[in-house]
């Protein structure tokens, strides 16, 4: 009780007693560790829906081993209900209020530690940053996957398929009724995306880097389990406060390159290199991980397809052994010696885990006998992308692994969509979708919706999409995105012109524009750097001080 003793012990802090037993609290619960539970539950998002509940056993855990929770809110915002208008502008910039909001929380309460619950693709990441930057004993738990839904296009549907389908509606391949049918199939649960989307990926690697006990990260939303190991991780705090573990033991260098090996491994999220980055960033640990990211994709294995790189989701991968699985095939090019919130080493919990159903080779393979002998995820760079590229190979057609195609451009995201629905795209088109980065979105919105309309038009094996935008991590086909520098910073890809010819050698780690470098130059001494889309409220401020998606889109404050 370091940390909240400070406020409640002793004769003179009798004012905050007094607050707290305002509420009900009493002297007893006052003597012991005093533990915050960061909840981002909301009827907003169906990955925190449960969080209610799961709040309640980790309270239940946390008075079991003699500490005393104390429950507050945090903000979290769905991508899926964010796609394709304004609100995508807020979903990355809401990362860094849900770290600020949660550091405040803890400063201000002086909590001996922290359950963070949160499941979606910013609040994850965000609430990690927060863990790093407190360095207090944390313990990050999901509310977990969804079930699939009722079969479509040969897997089980999420509500993903919609969209794709109704691309297919808009080219004639599926029938209103077949469409409207994925209204009340695809999502017969609460909980995060049933697929290997950002959502599921980050909390994947929550696992990875020890701050999530195991199977923590993907045990499924509606199973008794879940609410079996929220009581576990509220023992577990009180532990490591105990044992005065804190954040910054877990996540280290180590940890960090373990987190990106489980992610190459399993073909995650573009949007991981981003966020580890800021995690990184937020530890203190001076690393590169985006140069981490390029290095160890080279030599490391894909051990893992879950959708959208196979027809198999979240929940066929926790029942094939999940992250636990990963760890222990990837021992021999992993550090099995980093501390866990388990207050256990990599090793030991490899040791130790229990696996509850038969192992699946379909989902998960051997290093020995691998899907693919890299990473599901590289880093491009070329006259397009200097500063870097990402994309996701694992989870598309190796005969799109070298693309050379003509060039589309679109200044926004809604105007590539309606292009797309009416039809101009066609076979060859590399779509340009620029102005849509951090700071020109700003943002940084997904072109979730652009790819899914691709595949229901049958073109996500004959097209490509580049952009300084992000990609959800359900999209497939050729793509790359995070392309920095981004155009509203003068990035090469605000030059590009319908027509020209864009190479992308996945191989080669390479995008190049296809015209000669003093065009180039030509080209961006007459470019003029467009006013800012916000001047007011958050994003006025996120569009001046976010850093490119090279550098995690941080905030950077010294540029005030």
């Amino acid at each position: 009780m370091e940390r909240s003793g400070k406020i409640l012990n002793g004769l003179q802090n009798q004012y905050y007693r007094a607050t707290y037993k305002s509420m009900g609290f009493t002297t007893e619960d006052l003597k012991r560790p005093m533990i915050g539970i960061a909840n981002a539950w909301s009827e907003c998002v169906p990955g925190h829906f449960n969080l209610r509940q799961v709040a309640q056993r980790v309270k239940d855990g946390i008075y079991r081993a003699g500490g005393t929770p104390v429950e507050f809110g945090v903000i979290g915002g769905c991508d899926g209900m964010g796609q394709g208008h304004d609100g995508m502008h807020y979903i990355l910039p809401s990362r860094e209020i849900i770290a600020n909001s949660i550091e405040s929380m803890a400063q201000i309460n002086l909590f001996d530690g922290i359950v963070l619950l949160g499941s979606c693709d910013k609040i994850v990441p965000g609430m990690l940053m927060a863990a790093a930057r407190l360095d207090i004993p944390c313990i990050l738990l999901p509310g977990g996957p969804m079930e699939g839904g009722i079969e479509f296009d040969g897997r089980k549907s999420d509500q993903t398929s919609s969209t794709e389908a109704y691309g297919m509606l808009s080219a004639n391949k599926i029938t209103e009724k077949e469409y409207t049918s994925l209204e009340n199939l695809a999502c017969p649960t609460c909980g995060s995306c049933a697929y290997l989307g950002t959502a599921n990926t980050m909390c994947s690697l929550s696992e990875a880097l020890g701050m999530t006990l195991p199977d923590g990260g993907i045990i499924p939303a509606a199973s008794a389990a879940r609410l079996a190991i929220a009581e576990d991780t509220g023992i577990k705090i009180v532990e490591l406060v105990e044992k005065n573990i804190t954040a910054r033991q877990i996540i280290t260098k180590e940890s960090v390159r373990n987190a990106i090996k489980i992610c190459l491994a399993m073909s995650g999220s573009t949007n991981a290199v981003m966020h580890l980055t800021a995690i990184a960033y937020e530890a203190e640990l001076e690393m590169n991980v985006l140069e981490e990211f390029d290095q160890l994709s080279r030599e490391t294995p894909q051990l893992a397809k879950i959708n959208p790189a196979s027809e198999y989701n979240m929940v066929d991968f926790y029942r094939a052994g999940g992250v636990s699985k990963l760890l222990d095939e990837m021992q021999p090019i992993i550090s099995t010696d980093e501390m866990t919130v388990t207050a256990n080493t990599v090793s030991e919990n490899i040791k130790n885990h229990i696996y509850q159903y038969p192992q699946d080779s379909k989902i998960i393979k051997t290093m020995d006998d691998p899907f693919g002998y890299q990473g599901g995820v590289a880093v491009l760079r070329g006259n397009l992308a200097p500063d870097s590229g990402i994309t996701k190979p694992g989870a598309f057609d190796e005969s799109l692994h070298h693309f050379i195609g003509e060039a589309i451009c679109f200044d926004s995201e809604e105007e590539a969509e309606e292009a797309i629905l009416k039809g101009t795209i066609r076979d060859g088109h590399v779509v340009v979708i620029r102005y849509e980065g951090p700071k020109g979105g700003p943002g940084m919105r997904e072109m979730y919706k652009a790819m899914k309309y691709l595949y229901g038009r049958g073109l996500s094996k004959t097209t490509a999409l580049i952009t300084d935008g992000r990609f959800s991590g359900t999209n497939n086909g050729c793509f790359v995105g995070h392309i920095s520098p981004e155009a509203a910073e003068g990035g090469a890809i605000a030059i590009v012109k319908n027509g020209d010819k864009i190479e992308i050698d996945v191989e080669k780690r390479s995008i190049n524009l296809l015209v000669s470098d003093v065009e180039i130059k030509n080209r961006l001494k007459e470019w003029k750097r467009p006013e800012p889309k916000f001047k007011r409220g958050y994003l006025g401020l996120y569009c001046k001080i976010a850093a490119s998606g090279s550098e995690g889109a941080i905030m950077q404050y010294d540029k005030l």
